[in-house]
């Protein structure tokens, strides 16, 4: 079973797929767009070329874990999801994932423009493979 991950941002969404096996999250695309339509249009795509069966989404919490409006504006997203494509959603806790995403890019020095174009992609991956391993335990 495949399982979709998303890091949703204000302008782009960070795209992972796990492997068959539910192991390993590996970084697909960045998804830019100009509306939630046209996002949902893309996605839409992904979900059928690899047959995700599950999405987990990104959920931006505070250091505190309280939600704050980014939050809300993610759950309207994954109320769009679900409506869209009827498959189980599971939010995950997103905090520090672009931070633990950006370190190896900048051990790696890479300009401030290469770390841009891949940034949100592999945070989707640290959210992804965040769930797997969870899930893993259980």
């Amino acid at each position: 079973m495949r399982i979709l991950g998303l890091d949703l941002g204000e302008k782009n969404i960070g795209v992972a797929i796990s492997d068959e096996f539910g192991w390993s999250a590996q970084g697909l695309t960045t998804l830019t767009g100009k509306s939630r339509a046209e996002f949902l249009k893309k996605i839409s795509v992904i979900i059928a070329e690899y047959k995700a069966e599950q999405i987990v989404l990104g959920m931006p919490r505070n250091m505190d874990g309280s939600l704050g409006p980014r939050a809300e504006s993610t759950l309207s997203f994954g109320e769009k999801l679900k409506a869209r494509f009827n498959l189980p959603l599971t939010y995950w806790d997103e905090r520090l994932s672009t931070v633990a995403a950006e370190r190896p890019l900048l051990e790696a020095n890479l300009s401030r423009k290469k770390r841009k174009k891949v940034i949100d992609k592999l945070a989707a991956v640290y959210i992804l493979q965040g769930y797997l391993d969870s899930i893993k335990k259980e």
